[in-house]
């Protein structure tokens, strides 16, 4: 005899998800049949509305394949009790996004609402009111499992969550997820930080910091909707593999306004066709070509030579020079940019103008004013006294004229340092030259120092331990009046530049109040894998807590002695593929086309990393230059030794083996034929 369907836990919960289903179908028809040929008074205004909503009907999209809601919380009193949250008896399902039936009861409550926040947080210790949490599983887009925990029983021991393992663990193809079903409590307090703070959280491999940063712009753009929707929010990456990898993270939690940039698109005011050497990067990166860069702008005023005479009429009004000095020197010493201050500098000098036109009982007005500012004299003096610059040009004379370096690097730069960043072989124009990454955050500065950059409401930023001082400074030039997210790892750091401390790069950053936060639980990497890897930390990071993998699941990891070429790797591909779930192939990117090569006449299908692999094709090949953030179920790495080698010094090439070797969520298979890395035996 078959369970009735009200009595079957399971079945009331499927019949839960169906309705919830149907409500969010209705909430997104309810938009699309919205008619609003009547409501818009010109076409500007209709396409305004029709974008907004667009926007709404995307952000309405019931996908499939990720569940609507993945928890519930039954609480304990109703409004108005000690610590209450919900009403006696209520319940609310937790989800990604909010969902009304036709009335506008709630039937999926966003996981950002304030009445969500204790499935994250509820203790047996601290149950913040909450007599069950129930977390739901589910196999593709069916709801399968369930699970209970009664925080209010004190006879109920406290278990670890199956279901919750279980989704840290699932295999993933394609892009990154999110995490909202898994967020844990130390996590959670990151998420929930205010907008007017800004965090910096360094977490090692596994720590969930990447998708934490996501989260926290999602909850951020909830809670605080109309002051960002105003000023904009901005997520940086180290490169174009990664921001693909992590770009639909949002957009599953309906967030589709996020934009999401590298450095380098930041400062993308010229062509960067050119490479700079590690020591010239380092110099160029250095904040103290900031200085350099004021020291060169501010060189191009120069005191007034003579006075000015202003002609109207039959008068003739006469500025002289030592008062044209002192309006030029109020407005250095104001420390505005210096294209403020040259727009400035005409209307300064009419009103001296005008001063004396009153003194002579004359009554001018402001249009008196800017027709003296607009004045043939006047403009005359000021291209004179404060020419306009184009920043780039200034970069372009910075880097080839020795003596002009000299001049404005003294007591900055060393000779030698000089030496490293001017060009060997001098452009001609800014057209011509082979600018460089450096160079191009160097243009960036100066475009600063010119005219203000645009801030916005909060910017994140990802693998900032990869960052030089001017980088820092170029991304703390998006976010002056809003706060940041700072995401990252110092054992991670593989560039010459690399930040040595946080303090350090928040100060580049313009930040140095923030908050500095440590996630040191691993929840993707597997023990054994961790333990392995961490055995590089006194030698890459001396100070840094090893991450302690809180995984139920030890993972696989296996250490294979294979001869010499390509035939190892290939075969402990061909030995995870036969799991479930993606790998990735990682190598010294000198090795990857060798490796590339082999895989193709061996048959196996491959993409590159920033491509999108499908059940059919799992496998992708990943330079070790790339691997940084990627995440993958399984990992084959090639040749250790060849990772180290492969750069310019042993520590950063140490730090980039820690990387490639934490990439794996289920395991990892490590080939060599050269011998291991002293650090690693």
């Amino acid at each position: 005899m078959s369970t009735p369907v009200h009595d079957d836990p399971l079945s009331r919960e499927r019949s839960h998800l169906a309705a919830s289903r149907s409500a969010l179908r209705a909430m997104r028809e309810d938009v699309e049949s919205l008619d609003i040929s009547d409501v818009t008074a010109n076409w500007v205004n209709a396409a305004v509305l029709e974008s907004q909503i667009e926007d709404r009907i995307k952000a309405l999209a019931d996908l499939s394949e990720t569940p609507l809601f993945f928890g519930r919380l039954d609480y304990l009193h109703a409004p108005g009790a000690q610590q209450a949250e919900g009403a006696e008896g209520e319940r609310f399902y937790v989800g990604r996004r909010h969902v009304h039936d036709a009335d506008g009861d709630p039937m999926v409550i966003d996981w950002r609402a304030p009445v969500s926040q204790p499935f994250y947080r509820a203790s047996k210790k601290d149950p913040l009111d909450v007599s069950l949490r129930r977390r739901f599983g589910y196999t593709g887009g069916d709801l399968t499992a369930y699970e209970d925990e009664h925080l209010s029983d004190p006879a109920e021991a406290a278990t670890t969550s199956k279901l919750l393992q279980q989704e840290i663990e699932r295999p993933r193809v394609g892009p990154m997820r999110d995490i909202v079903a898994t967020i844990q409590p130390e996590q959670d307090e990151i998420v929930r930080a205010g907008l007017t703070g800004s965090v910096c959280v360094q977490g090692g491999p596994g720590t969930g910091k990447t998708a934490v940063g996501l989260h926290r712009v999602a909850y951020l753009l909830y809670a605080h909707r109309e002051r960002l929707a105003r000023t904009g929010t901005l997520v940086i990456g180290p490169n174009r593999s990664f921001l693909h990898y992590i770009e639909q993270v949002l957009p599953a939690l309906g967030e589709l306004t996020v934009r999401q940039a590298t450095v380098e698109d930041l400062v993308g005011r010229i062509e960067v066709r050119g490479t700079d050497e590690a020591a010239t990067a380092v110099v160029k990166g250095d904040a103290r070509m900031a200085e350099v860069l004021r020291r060169a702008l501010y060189a191009h005023v120069s005191p007034p030579a003579e006075g000015i005479v202003v002609v109207r009429g039959s008068r003739r009004w006469r500025v002289a020079a030592y008062e044209l000095e002192e309006i030029v020197r109020e407005l250095l010493a104001r420390d505005i940019r210096y294209g403020a201050a040259r727009e400035a500098l005409p209307q300064r000098i009419a009103h001296a103008v005008l001063v004396q036109m009153e003194r002579a009982g004359e009554a001018p007005d402001d249009r008196v004013q800017n027709a003296v500012a607009r004045n043939s004299a006047v403009k005359a003096a000021v291209k004179a006294v404060w020419p306009p610059v184009d920043p780039a040009k200034l970069v372009l004379r910075l880097l080839s004229d020795a003596d002009f370096l000299a001049e404005h690097a003294a007591g900055i730069l060393s000779e030698d340092e000089q030496k490293a960043v001017l060009w060997v072989k001098p452009a001609r124009s800014v057209k011509s030259a082979k600018w460089s990454p450096a160079d191009a955050v160097l243009i960036d500065e100066a475009t600063d120092l010119v005219e203000r950059t645009h801030s916005l409401g909060h910017v994140v930023l990802d693998e900032a331990q990869d960052l030089s001082p001017m980088q820092y400074r170029a991304v703390g030039r998006r976010c002056t009046t809003g706060s940041a997210t700072v995401l990252g790892d110092l054992a991670q750091g593989t560039t010459p530049w690399a930040t040595r401390s946080w303090a350090e790069a928040l100060g580049h950053l313009g930040k140095g109040e923030a908050v500095v936060e440590e996630l040191t639980a691993g929840f993707r990497v597997p023990t054994d894998v961790i333990a392995y890897a961490s055995r590089l930390l006194p030698h890459i990071a001396p100070g840094l807590t090893p991450v302690a993998s809180i995984r139920e699941n030890p993972g696989f990891f296996d250490i294979r002695t294979t001869p010499a070429g390509t035939a190892g790797a290939l075969a402990a591909c061909g030995e995870l593929l036969s799991r479930e779930g993606s790998v990735g192939l990682i190598a010294a990117d000198a090795r990857v086309p060798e490796l590339a090569a082999a895989l193709d006449a061996a048959g196996v299908g491959h993409v590159g990393p920033g491509e999108e692999t499908t059940h059919a094709t799992r496998l992708t090949l990943v330079p070790a230059s790339l691997a940084k953030g990627l995440e993958y179920d399984y990992v084959v790495l090639d040749e250790p030794r060849a990772v180290v080698d492969g750069e310019p010094d042993e520590r950063t090439g140490l730090r980039r083996l820690y990387v490639a070797l934490t990439r794996a969520v289920s395991g990892l298979i490590v080939t060599h034929a050269t011998e291991l890395p002293a650090q690693l035996v």
